[in-house]
């Protein structure tokens, strides 16, 4: 089912993402939005959700480390976000206040969100706007009881249910601060209505802040309607203020995306609790992911594999039936069908794997294609190198690709063997069906059915078809 979008709401719609505070509770020097989950930053998730509704514009208050945030978002948002700077901290209210030439006169209901609130859905986000546009409110906010709601602001209901007003927690009452029902801070307000009662907004609490909360408690006053949108799940509309919250948050993904794969995709995890698979990953249908196995990124496993103990893929394209054996590393590369990795081998930079080849212990390929059927089993560096068909790489061969200045190719070509310890000095081609001895060094063009020897490597016979 594709997610809702503003397209059967009457009034245009404007996202304003609040994302220039530091965040002082993750005693950190990078910007609270830019902290990752699930690999991304927690910008990236609320910008995802709110681009599902297709609303006209999507504005973002920036501030601290406001390039950082921007390229967060950009790369998120495909560069169809519109910034707004906050130069001073001052508030909630005072960072809406920094977008009012931007959205003032637009005749448009105008969606507020904070960029630290990852889980939000964009299903949650299309209720709150049909509720506020079907009630004809000047403002709708939603909110949820918790158990605990301490540090919250509380809302403040009449005898009826009607909204009174949002108290912080620091400025409440203690009868105030009994209250289970807070403000998630996410909003829905008339545009022009937002911005005349922000004008009227006073920094009377203690910390003489701009508070938005002031907003609806304004609009009552003016005789404008408050609508109000109990949500029933906390945890959504939560925000992450600690580094504790962050990582609860992350074995909460975790946890669910291991869960869908083993109930819906097929998928069999030896250890549940200790795997760990990006909500951008698909894993095929019979594969077994042993305990300790990192699937990142937008990583696609095809059916039928085996991930082994503390391997980790990461944007990598594996095939169907594709054993890694116990800790292996797959950075950016593509794995053909039936072939097998590892142990301990590390594939990188678009490293390239033909159907059934073989790479093995303590071999790194970097940025190199292995041919069909081709074996590299141990104790081997393949860079910047074009291998074959029915290549059997010997222990110990080095792809020599770096003079100093400049990176070079290795071609080998088809059912060619390299000698264990072979130098192979690029650019260099060694032609089909040729043998390099033990302990050479390559350092020139191997004619094809040759064997060569030495250091430099020379050739000593054409081989016949039998011995090539």
């Amino acid at each position: 089912m594709s997610s809702p979008s503003t397209n059967n709401l009457t009034s245009a719609v404007d996202v304003l993402i609040l994302a220039a505070g530091l965040g002082t509770r993750m005693k950190s020097g990078v910007a609270k939005v830019l902290h990752k989950l699930d690999g991304k930053p927690l910008i990236a998730h609320v910008c995802r959700a709110a681009a599902k509704l297709a609303p006209r514009r999507i504005y973002v208050v920036v501030g601290h480390q406001a390039e950082q945030v921007q390229s967060s978002v950009d790369e998120a948002l495909d560069d169809k976000a519109t910034f707004v700077q906050q130069v001073e901290q001052r508030g909630t209210g005072d960072a809406v206040l920094a977008a009012k030439d931007a959205l003032a006169a637009a005749d448009s209901t105008v969606l507020i969100l904070s960029g630290d609130v990852p889980l939000i859905k964009t299903e949650t986000l299309h209720q709150l706007l049909a509720t506020h546009e079907s009630e004809k409110m000047a403002g709708t906010i939603l909110t949820v009881r918790m158990e605990n709601p301490t540090g919250y602001g509380r809302v403040v209901r009449d005898d009826a249910g009607g909204f009174v007003k949002i108290v912080e927690q620091r400025d409440a009452t203690e009868e105030e601060r009994q209250i289970r029902e807070i403000n998630s801070g996410i909003y829905c307000f008339d545009s022009k209505k937002l911005f005349a009662a922000l004008e009227q907004v006073r920094p009377t609490n203690s910390q003489s802040e701009y508070y938005l909360t002031d907003v609806p408690a304004i609009l009552k006053r003016n005789n404008e309607r408050v609508g109000l949108l109990l949500h029933p799940n906390v945890r959504e509309v939560s925000g992450i203020n600690t580094r504790a919250e962050l990582a609860e948050f992350e074995n909460l993904i975790r946890r669910g995306n291991v869960r869908r794969l083993m109930l819906d995709g097929g998928v069999t995890f030896i250890d549940p609790s200790h795997s760990y698979v990006s909500g951008d990953a698909q894993i095929g249908r019979d594969c077994i992911i042993h305990p300790n196995v990192h699937v990142d990124g937008t990583s696609v496993i095809g059916e039928g594999c085996e991930l082994q103990q503390g391997s980790r893929v990461v944007n990598s394209r594996l095939g169907n039936r594709v054993t890694v054996k116990d800790h292996c590393l797959i950075v950016d590369s593509d794995i053909a069908d039936d072939c097998s990795v590892g142990p301990f081998a590390h594939l990188r930079m678009g490293a390239r794997m033909h159907p059934q080849a073989v790479v093995g212990n303590f071999v790194e390929v970097k940025k190199s294609t292995i041919g069909r059927g081709t074996k590299s089993m141990h104790l081997t560096y393949l860079g910047d190198a074009t291998i074959g068909e029915k290549v059997n790489i010997g222990a110990g061969t080095v792809t020599c690709n770096y003079d100093g200045k400049h990176k070079h190719p290795t071609i080998i070509e088809d059912n060619v063997r390299i000698g264990s310890d072979t130098m192979l000095v690029a650019p260099v081609k060694v032609g089909k069906g040729s043998v390099t001895a033990a302990g050479s060094v390559v350092t020139e063009d191997v004619p094809p059915n040759t064997l060569v020897a030495g250091v430099p490597a020379k050739v000593k016979k054409t081989l016949t078809e039998e011995q090539s």
